[in-house]
């Protein structure tokens, strides 16, 4: 299914923030930790929190579903983002995955330092 693309933010309006928390959600245990592992392993991720079981509600193709999820908190680095977003694509077995950005604008330093040494290595 392909979707127009009139809601995206233009180029000019974005942030550009050092860290971004990425949500993804996947149908299955196995799948987020196939992805977690993926992306670790590609030094992509610093951090990756799995969430089980949450109930998610949305359209699709033009009918109301509601489904149990696994949700994927993914720490990364604004450079590392479009790299990340495909490797995702890579593994994700849904057609079309949810894959949002969301800027980390402050938080501990000590934790932030630790993050960012986390992906130097990439």
């Amino acid at each position: 299914m392909k979707f127009q693309k009139k809601y995206l933010v233009k180029e000019s309006e974005k942030m550009s923030p050092e860290y971004l928390m990425v949500i993804t959600t996947t149908s299955s245990r196995k799948d987020a930790d196939n992805i977690a592992k993926y992306l670790l392993e590609k030094r992509l991720a610093a951090c990756i929190q799995i969430f089980s079981s949450i109930t998610s509600s949305y359209w699709w193709n033009d009918k109301i579903c509601t489904d149990e999820e696994w949700l994927c908190l993914i720490k990364t680095s604004q450079k590392n983002y479009e790299t990340l977003e495909k490797a995702i694509r890579e593994v994700h077995p849904y057609e079309t995955p949810e894959v949002i950005a969301l800027p980390i604008l402050t938080g501990s330093q000590d934790y932030l330092a630790w993050l960012g040494n986390q992906l130097e290595n990439n």
